[in-house]
């Protein structure tokens, strides 16, 4: 049995004991553990030198890494002063989506691979779509205010007042990933219409129509943004494709801040041209105060939670291990984004 000295960088969601769990579910491997707690979420993740969305914990990390060979992560800053501290390390895998805490470039480098996880948060975080969504239809925030304020507003189910039904909507998918996939089939479940633009989509699945962004604006009632944020897709929902959407849409994101403009977004919904908006993401978080989106009308808004159910901890560690199992047996692990 080989035994393999391994970095766990885990923090208050993906925990070292679950990490831990996971590989050593692997067999005839015996793993030597190292554990560096990380401070996320109780302490919001930046940017570290050149890395985004990160712990700042390089001094940590430098620490930790000696003669270390597998290092898993979540938020860990693995910037090229890091690297440069871990000569015996040979793979990392880090717990998210992709892996923009890791300067991966300085990675390959150093003849270090680097793996993701993705998909592990894609339940929750579709669910969490879901769920801001038909919030947003239905205004709940505002009708759980009027009972908080003792009111009993009948008034509200006049027809100017009330919300609207996903059964018989357009519902415009941004981004069919696994998260944009998920969402796809409940809304089809719903009864609704499911509109889809990706350009990395060439056919559209069953009961899915693959349409340009444009047209999927003009014909959607609602729009739910599920696309990466890269330097082609930051700011692709402004003013003027606001302005495209039907009159009352509603508009959901749940994928990152970047992509849209709240500015926009906050005079479409106070001008009534949007009927409603639901978000997680925002393009400053936290949110800072005095933000217009906070005394916005009709809005629903969550803290970048979209993806934060106990199943998504525990996946994220199952899937991690997988790639490391691949790894050490020579295997093309899941998620890889570059080898040595």
């Amino acid at each position: 049995m080989r035994t393999v000295k391994t970095l766990l960088a885990g923090d208050h969601f993906v925990r070292n004991d679950l990490l831990a769990a996971a590989l050593s579910t692997i067999p005839d491997v015996a793993f030597e553990f190292r554990e560096v707690t990380l401070p996320w979420p109780l302490t919001p993740y930046g940017r570290v030198a050149e890395v985004d969305e990160a712990s700042d914990a390089e001094d940590q990390l430098i620490e930790a890494l000696a003669g270390v060979e597998l290092a898993v992560t979540q938020m860990g800053p693995f910037t090229e002063r890091v690297l440069d501290a871990a000569p015996d390390l040979r793979f990392l895998v880090v717990c998210r989506g992709g892996p923009v805490n890791v300067n991966v470039a300085a990675a390959a480098d150093r003849g270090i691979a680097v793996a993701s996880t993705p998909g592990r948060n894609a339940v929750a975080a579709a669910e969490h779509a879901v769920a801001l969504m038909m919030g947003a239809l239905r205004n709940l925030p505002r009708l759980q205010r009027t009972l908080e304020q003792g009111e009993w507003r009948s008034d509200l189910y006049a027809y100017d007042e009330c919300g609207l039904e996903l059964d018989g909507s357009t519902v415009g998918l941004v981004g069919y990933g696994a998260i944009g996939q998920r969402v796809a089939r409940v809304m089809l479940a719903f009864g609704a219409r499911v509109l889809v633009a990706d350009p990395y989509v060439e056919q559209a699945p069953e009961g899915i129509e693959l349409v340009e962004l444009d047209e999927l604006l003009r014909q959607s009632d609602v729009v739910s943004l599920h696309a990466r944020l890269t330097d082609q897709t930051r700011g692709m929902i402004g003013a003027q494709q606001i302005a495209a959407m039907p009159r009352g849409a509603v508009l959901v994101n749940t994928a990152r801040g970047g992509l849209l403009d709240y500015d926009a977004t906050v005079d479409a919904l106070e001008s009534g041209q949007l009927g409603a908006a639901a978000f997680d993401v925002f393009p400053s978080e936290p949110v800072p105060a005095g933000s217009r989106l906070l005394t916005a009308p009709n809005i629903v808004m969550t803290p970048h939670l979209a993806g934060a159910t106990r199943q998504t901890a525990h996946r994220a560690g199952s899937i991690a291990a997988e790639a490391v199992a691949a790894f050490l047996n020579r295997k093309h692990p899941v998620g890889l984004v570059s080898a040595q």
